[in-house]
């Protein structure tokens, strides 16, 4: 008992001073804002919208109100945030119905004259108010084989490769894993499908390892079929929730689906394939006759 207690008081006290913060670096005028937020479980379990009224002030974001309830009206509201800078992917939410940052979201890009919508993602099972479970990612990651180099290949054991393939995947290095484009997947999203697809952010790390420079292994295969890149039909929505702004429609997943297309669909390749078995098969029988 005697720990519970202690762990609501420091969520009230870490909310208190995140307010502090952001008084102390927001402007001097004020004015009352109203924000609906989804308090409870899933709707089922009786989980509803509940309104807060704040003072707010120019230059705050949406999680500065949210810690402000926090400390003044709703203590034991669950949010998860951590940086507040936009670069641990803590704190996604869907703020007026769009999957965002809540530490990105300006309170001046919002009309603050009507109720602010703060809904948990609805692509992830519900574990609290704003709080959802994402492990489904975690265990989709996991079935994608790790990014494995070939043997060095320079004198001095290290390897070379071209500054244009290096800079191919940088761009891919910059998803903080907000899950923000696993939200908005209509896959995800409306169809439930985690076990069967691993969604737009592990099509990006497939991406990475793919088209590294020093990455040996094919996984082409595994895209069609433990990754379900097939359920995927292009239409970009991840890419335009990006907080990081990658490309990931174009850069990442229409050239992985390109590899599936000319590995397993395409009839001239698979032409090429056999013939060019056949011939291995016929020299290994040549080689084994030798050697009788």
């Amino acid at each position: 008992m005697a720990g519970a207690e202690t762990f609501s008081r420091n969520i009230v006290e870490s909310g208190q001073r995140a307010a502090a913060r952001s008084d102390s670096s927001a402007g001097t005028e004020t004015r009352r804002a109203t924000f609906r937020i989804w308090r409870g479980g899933a709707a089922s379990a009786g989980g509803q919208l509940q309104d807060y009224a704040t003072s707010v002030s120019e230059g705050m974001v949406v999680l500065d109100a949210i810690h402000q309830i926090q400390a003044e009206s709703a203590a034991d509201l669950a949010v998860r945030w951590n940086c507040k800078a936009g670069k641990c992917g803590s704190c996604s939410a869907e703020i007026n119905g769009n999957p965002r940052l809540m530490c990105m979201t300006r309170l001046s890009e919002l009309n603050v004259a009507e109720p602010i919508t703060v809904e948990p993602m609805r692509a992830f099972p519900l574990v609290k108010d704003l709080v959802t479970d994402v492990s489904s990612n975690f265990r989709a990651k996991k079935k994608i084989r790790k990014f494995t180099p070939g043997a060095p290949d320079a004198p001095d054991g290290t390897w070379r490769m071209a500054q244009a393939d290096a800079d191919r995947v940088q761009e891919f290095r910059k998803c903080i894993e907000c899950f923000l484009c696993q939200d908005v997947c209509h896959v995800l999203r409306d169809h439930q499908l985690h076990e069967q697809f691993v969604g737009p952010r592990l099509l990006v790390h497939v991406a990475q390892l793919e088209m590294h420079p020093l990455d040996i292994l094919d996984r082409t295969s595994e895209l069609k079929e433990s990754h379900g890149i097939g359920y995927c039909n292009i239409t970009k929505c991840c890419t335009k929730v990006c907080p990081e702004h990658i490309t990931i429609t174009d850069n990442a997943i229409i050239p992985l689906k390109e590899r599936v297309v000319d590995r397993e669909y395409d009839p001239l390749a698979k032409l090429v394939r056999l013939i060019r078995g056949k011939k291995r098969e016929a020299g290994g029988g040549k080689r084994e006759a030798g050697n009788g």
